[in-house]
């Protein structure tokens, strides 16, 4: 035991500040959840678990951000992963050319939330925007989109902005996965026929399961924490259109309504958690 104290003393630091900055506020949001504390009262009363209850069963602004938030998160999981793949297929040989194209793809993913919400607010616009000129110059008029004033579709060009925003960080996890491959493998299935869609489906894919499975999880965490690049988006508070869980909250927050809000947080914490798990058990079930 004495020989394994200095080692418990190096982790120490790290416990306490976890504990302090993640443990602690995670008990005392459990215990305002079952209150109707505005946050900055001197006291409060316990409602139970009328808030979670309200939550679950009778917030119809919960339930619209929830909605968005699913759309949101399948457009992006689906479209970010296939897009990142691509490219990491496209560009896994490492030559100069493919060397400026991956930072080239990359770069969007060094930038803030905030300057992406920028350049894409410019390419939305439908009156001066990148995006309705381009369809203008190619003749392709009927085409023309508000975009993000389209109440039925904006939470989805939302999610054309994330993707284009985070594919390229995706596409290096990829093209280690792809690195990590035998050539054998390769060399085995050219010699037995294989075409390159055949390669691609025998030898690439199966051999890149552990890196989908980390691009999913961490694509499915981004696409619950656009908090940001949506107000950049939308404003602040986004229309209905574009209200997702993280909004709502912030919102529910910032109308003096603490106790609610950590309610909706403890809803938001297991919507997370079952949508992970609902994906592990598909990832396994493509993969095994």
């Amino acid at each position: 035991m004495r020989s394994r104290l200095p080692l418990l003393l190096f982790a120490l630091p790290a416990l306490v500040l976890y504990g302090g900055f993640f443990l602690l506020p995670a008990v005392q949001g459990l215990r305002y959840a079952t209150t109707d504390w505005d946050g900055y009262s001197a006291t409060f009363q316990s409602v139970g678990l009328a808030n979670l209850t309200d939550v679950v069963s009778d917030d119809d602004l919960f339930r619209n951000a929830l909605t968005n938030n699913l759309k949101f998160l399948l457009v992006v999981v689906l479209g970010q992963t296939a897009l990142a793949l691509l490219l990491a297929v496209l560009l896994a040989v490492r030559n100069r050319g493919t060397t400026w194209l991956r930072a080239l793809f990359f770069l969007p993913t060094v930038l803030s939330s905030v300057s992406v919400a920028f350049i894409w607010k410019f390419v939305y616009d439908p009156n001066f925007g990148l995006a309705n000129a381009l369809l203008r110059a190619v003749g392709l008029d009927h085409y023309q989109s508000a975009f993000l004033g389209d109440e039925g579709t904006a939470i989805l060009w939302v999610a054309v902005a994330q993707i284009w925003f985070h594919a390229g960080q995706m596409m290096v996890i990829y093209i280690a996965g792809i690195n990590q491959i035998p050539d054998e493998l390769y060399d085995a299935a050219k010699t037995d026929g294989a075409g390159r869609w055949q390669q691609f489906r025998h030898v690439t894919w199966p051999m890149v399961a552990p890196a989908t499975a980390l691009v999913i999880a961490y694509t499915t965490l981004q696409s619950f924490k656009a908090f940001d690049l949506i107000l950049g988006l939308a404003g602040n508070p986004p229309r209905s259109g574009l209200d997702v869980l993280a909004t709502r909250i912030y919102a529910t927050f910032a109308n003096s309504q603490l106790g609610y809000a950590a309610a909706e947080s403890i809803v938001f914490m297991v919507a997370i958690a079952l949508v992970t798990f609902l994906q592990n058990r598909a990832a396994r079930m493509v993969h095994g």
